[in-house]
C-alpha cells in the first residue's frame, strides 16, 4: 500500500510539474489530457487549498467553516472537469482545447492565468 501511495505521488508531482511548465502554450489535445489527468489527481488539494486561503484571508473559523465548504465544492467541480477533458481530449471542445476551467492547475496563480 505504501508503494502505491508513492507511486500516486511521484505521477501527481510529475503530472503537474508538467501542466504548469506547459501553459504559456499553445492548446492541443496532448495539453487537454494531461490537465485533465492532473486535475483529476490533484482535485483533491483543492480541500486543504481552499481552508488554508480563506484562513490567511480572513480568520481561522472562517478557514474551517466557509474554507471547507469552498474547498469540499472546488474538488468536485476540479476533478469533474479533469473527468471531462480526459473524456474529450480528442476533441476541440471547448474551442481551441481550452480549458473548462480557471486556473488550469489547483497549483497556477490566479492572476497568471487570467492576463494569459
Amino acid at each position: 500500500m505504501k508503494k502505491v501511495a508513492k507511486v500516486m505521488f511521484v505521477c501527481c508531482v510529475i503530472i503537474a510539474m508538467v501542466g504548469m511548465a506547459t501553459q504559456c502554450h499553445a492548446q492541443d489535445p496532448a495539453k487537454k489530457l494531461g490537465r485533465g489527468l492532473a486535475n483529476i489527481l490533484t482535485g483533491w488539494v483543492e480541500l486543504p487549498k481552499n481552508i488554508y486561503d480563506t484562513s490567511v484571508e480572513e480568520n481561522v473559523l472562517s478557514g474551517l467553516t466557509m474554507g471547507l465548504a469552498k474547498g469540499v465544492g472546488m474538488t468536485i467541480v476540479r476533478t469533474g472537469a479533469g473527468v471531462y477533458e480526459t473524456v474529450t481530449f480528442p476533441f476541440p471542445i471547448p474551442e481551441d482545447y481550452q480549458p473548462v476551467l480557471e486556473p488550469e492547475y489547483v497549483f497556477s496563480d490566479d492572476s497568471a492565468s487570467s492576463s494569459s
